[in-house]
């Protein structure tokens, strides 16, 4: 089963998708914020990355610019999971090389459609 990490500053959100992963059987990296999910995910090649946007030390647009520099994480589906849904952020965060965005609060059957389209 593919193994997937998810990166946000909210444990309770880390929590809630986590266990909606696991629960349909992923292997799931957690990390707190950007710099803590590129040294996990270096030391731990991941399929894919769901990553919240606003958070500390390093936010998710950054995130992904640092991730898609990295020849392993070129491809790599990328989701961006917040609650920011304007249009600029989302360009924004498909300038950086997101594959999808998802908008808090989410349904855990939403979050794994959307995986189970972007890994096949």
């Amino acid at each position: 089963m593919a193994k997937i990490g998810t990166v946000d500053d909210s444990s309770s959100v880390r929590q809630m998708v986590s266990l909606t992963l696991k629960g349909a059987g992923y292997d799931v990296v957690e990390a707190v914020d950007g710099v803590d999910a590129i040294n996990k995910f270096k030391a731990s090649q991941v399929d894919m990355v769901i990553t919240d946007l606003n958070m500390p030390n390093m936010d998710g647009i950054e995130l992904i610019k640092k991730l898609r520099a990295l020849p392993s994480y070129k491809f790599t589906p990328i989701i961006m999971l917040t609650t920011e849904s304007q249009a600029t952020r989302k360009q924004e965060g498909k300038d950086a090389g997101a594959t999808g965005w998802i908008v808090k609060p989410f349904k855990p059957e939403q979050l794994l459609s959307v995986i189970k389209k972007v890994l096949g």
